[in-house]
């Protein structure tokens, strides 16, 4: 289904043109793997190609694999071009997020932003977000992408600064979850790492189904290593400013550009709400979320 099926076609796809052509970053090609990451876990799994500016991930029933930036940032525009496993792969999920908690450190109420793809049978597949806000989570929303995610590299970004966090498909906003600390809603406000990774579940992903393992190897691929953040250690107390800073062209993405969506952002950001977002917290649960009784 098209994002813009109920306008004239061809409005809309010079609309789209534009503002794609012009929005957001670009993703640098040639940054090599090493030079901001390495693999975390399941390292028999996971295979640098074209001189490391490729990785693939693999999945069986015995391994996964992951990987984490060498550093942690305090704000930026972070993006990934992500090709995500096909074949039968319900109950394979693919990963790319932003976490303050640290390789081999507990879980527990911690800050992260979650681009979760889910593995299917088949078209439509499902691209669920999430945030942490120094809890368990459980802000969950869901939309059914509108092209084949298993056929070719997408960008996915997301765009984190002290007015908002922006999740984009492609430079297309997806969702947005704004600061409302004047609510009393708890913001991200810890450096985090940035993660990838290809894992599986036999119980919310998979709907209680088992995984078909005779598929496997199911295979993800990630390109586009560099990034584009204000480097901040976790380790040292710190007020953020420095991160938050709108004054300074280092840090362009807080600057009045990234404060707000624009006009044409925020049409396109409705429409893609209205005909593919298939689930949100705030429809379900959102008596326990202040930020579900703001009405956008």
């Amino acid at each position: 289904m098209p994002v813009f099926s109920s306008y004239p076609l061809f409005f809309f796809l010079v609309f789209l043109f534009i503002y794609v052509r012009f929005s957001t970053c670009e993703i640098n090609p040639i940054v090599s793997f090493d030079q901001n990451y390495y693999n975390s876990w399941g390292f028999q799994h996971f295979y640098p190609t074209n001189n490391g500016t490729e990785v693939r991930l693999l999945i069986d029933q015995y391994s996964g694999s992951g990987f984490m930036s060498h550093h942690t940032y305090g704000s930026g525009l972070f993006a990934m071009k992500i090709k995500i496993p096909k074949k039968d792969s319900l109950g394979i999920i693919t990963t790319l997020y932003l976490t303050s908690l640290q390789n081999n450190e507990p879980f527990g109420n911690h800050y992260e932003v979650d681009f979760e793809f889910l593995g299917s049978h088949g078209m439509p597949y499902t691209l669920q977000t999430n945030v942490f806000a120094n809890d368990s989570g459980g802000r969950e929303e869901r939309v059914n992408l509108w092209f084949d995610p298993t056929a070719d590299f997408h960008t996915y970004q997301l765009l984190w600064n002290k007015h908002h966090i922006v999740f984009y498909v492609d430079k297309i906003p997806i969702r947005v979850f704004e600061n409302n600390t004047r609510i009393g809603v708890s913001y991200p406000s810890q450096a985090m790492s940035i993660v990838g990774s290809l894992w599986s579940d036999t119980t919310w992903a998979s709907h209680g189904q088992p995984i078909n393992w005779t598929e496997a190897p199911f295979v993800a691929y990630f390109q586009g290593f560099d990034i584009n953040g204000c480097l901040e250690n976790i380790n040292v107390n710190t007020d953020h400013s420095e991160c938050n800073s709108i004054d300074s062209t280092r840090y362009w993405w807080n600057g009045p550009r990234y404060m707000i969506l624009d006009y044409t952002q925020n049409l396109i950001y409705q429409n893609v709400r209205r005909k593919h977002l298939t689930y949100s917290y705030c429809d379900d649960r959102g008596y326990l979320h202040p930020e579900c009784q703001i009405k956008t």
